[in-house]
Order: structure tokens, then sequence, then C-alpha cells
């Protein structure tokens, strides 16, 4: 059996080399404004992405030393309300559903 091995990227917030399973991509979005940074967790936006922790602590690191901007490659400070609510959530970032919500439902009676 031939084993692949798994792309890696590296988290803005805390500088660990991890697998892309593990790290939540995030692309900036140009307004009129200026950037905002949109959460992709099924990794199909279009332009530069970097990857943080899907972690409180990691997202606060990379903003307090605005990692996004450098790795993104965008002048100023982008806006990072929407993805500080995604990562805040209690609801998983991969896509796909709680597992720990789908198991309660599976042996309740109806």
């Amino acid at each position: 059996m031939v084993r692949r091995a798994l792309p890696e990227r590296t988290c803005v917030g805390c500088r660990s080399r991890v697998s892309t399973k593990e790290l939540l991509r995030v692309v900036a979005v140009g307004d009129g404004a200026g950037h905002s940074l949109r959460p992709d967790p099924a990794r199909r936006l279009p332009g530069r992405g970097a990857h943080v922790h899907p972690d409180p602590a990691c997202f606060a690191q990379a903003v307090r030393r605005r990692a996004f901007g450098r790795a993104l490659r965008v002048t100023g400070v982008p806006d990072h309300g929407e993805l500080a609510k995604h990562i805040d959530a209690p609801a998983t970032t991969s896509g796909q559903p709680d597992r720990t919500r789908v198991a309660s439902k599976v042996g309740r009676p109806t």
C-alpha cells in the first residue's frame, strides 16, 4: 500500500506546520471600504489564502501580529469581524455536521 503525503500549511497564528485538514482557509474579499476576511471551509473561494487553526487563541495571535495582511498581501488592516464570528461559533469549521449533534439524534425515539 502506497501512502501519500498530506499537504501541509503553516498557521499564521501559532506558526506551526500541520496538515491542511486541521486548518481553516481564509481569503480576503475586497469591498468598497477595503478588505474583509472570509472563512473558506470548503477551500473553493478564489484568490490567495491564508491558513489558521479554528481556535480563538491562534486567531487572536494572528490578529495581534497582523499576520493576515502579510499572508494575503493586502494593504491596510482587513476587517476580521465575520471570521471572528465563524471561529467563535460552536459549530465545526469543516462544513460537515457536528458529530455529537448527529449522534444524539440517532438514538432518540421520535
